[in-house]
């Protein structure tokens, strides 16, 4: 949407850079603010790495230069404690399938007396800020999942990121020329975005699929291309990781036995990969001293 008002309507766009474990630039982030900044939307937690961003901070400085604070937390909450009494946050927005509601549910929080123009006029559902008949079940779902999400928030924080923390250290002990991206960061407890050199994460992909073992590539809004994470790019990840890069996306629901079964299948699935890659192949006989492909 920013870049449509920038590419349609012609208002000024300021995009900040991150570093190379995904963190925000905040001095970049300090001089993007100024005083004819009329809204800032920063998202508190990255969809692929699970790094953190300082969201009141940002909150702070967009308030301090009279700016509207948005941030997408679609997938800080429920992994994180979200408290909006004292914040300086505007308006923040959330989605249900991120704390196991039903997809295609979610929720725009406004504080009161911020501008709001609805994005969808006809009706004066929702107390006129979106038409159209509420789904009301969903709704409800919705209610019960952050009620849940917020019970089990210490076990988010305490055994999910030690299972997250132990398939990483598994993965790297047993996976040559892997990277976890964003690992020096703070991150959600839940997220591992790890690359494997010389491969392509859809493969890797197909290949979990035949065990059993659910993953990702990317995002959800890049499904179907093969251009490597602008994500990865951004943070300056190289090329030939990048493409092989996949996420594992933890609950309060993963056990013991899911780390250990995907640490099971990693290993092979990552060396018969490399096996029939050309670039795979290639390093394999530079390791041992044979000849090697200019």
């Amino acid at each position: 949407m920013c870049r449509l008002l920038h590419d349609e309507l012609d208002y000024r766009l300021t995009e900040v850079g991150v570093d190379s474990q995904g963190r925000l630039d905040m001095d970049e982030f300090r001089d993007a603010v100024d005083d004819d900044t009329v809204l800032v939307s920063v998202m508190w937690a990255n969809n692929e790495t699970g790094v953190v961003f300082p969201i009141e901070q940002c909150a702070a400085i967009a308030k301090a230069r009279g700016a509207i604070f948005h941030t997408d937390a679609v997938q800080a909450v429920g992994k994180l404690p979200v408290a909006l009494a004292d914040s300086r946050i505007d308006m923040l927005s959330l989605s249900g399938h991120k704390l196991h509601a039903p997809k295609g549910v979610g929720a725009l929080y406004v504080r009161r007396g911020t501008p709001f123009v609805p994005f969808v006029h006809g009706g004066h559902q929702e107390s006129s800020r979106r038409a159209g008949t509420e789904a009301v079940p969903n709704l409800i779902a919705l209610g019960r999942a952050a009620e849940l999400a917020h019970q089990r928030i210490d076990d988010e924080n305490t055994r999910v990121r030690r299972l997250r923390d132990r398939l990483e250290k598994g993965l790297l002990a047993t996976c040559p020329d892997a990277r976890v991206n964003g690992g020096e960061a703070d991150r959600l407890p839940n997220t591992c975005n790890v690359s494997f050199e010389f491969v392509e994460g859809e493969a890797i992909l197909l290949l979990l699929d035949q065990e059993g073992i659910c993953a990702s590539s990317g995002s959800a809004c890049t499904t179907g291309s093969l251009e490597p994470s602008h994500v990865l790019r951004a943070m300056g990840v190289p090329f030939t990781a990048a493409h092989g890069s996949i996420r594992f996306s933890l609950s309060v629901y993963t056990t013991d036995d899911d780390i250990d079964r995907t640490l099971a299948a990693m290993p092979g699935i990552i060396a018969r990969l490399r096996e029939i890659s050309p670039f795979g192949r290639d390093k394999t006989k530079s390791a041992a001293g044979k000849r090697t492909i200019p």
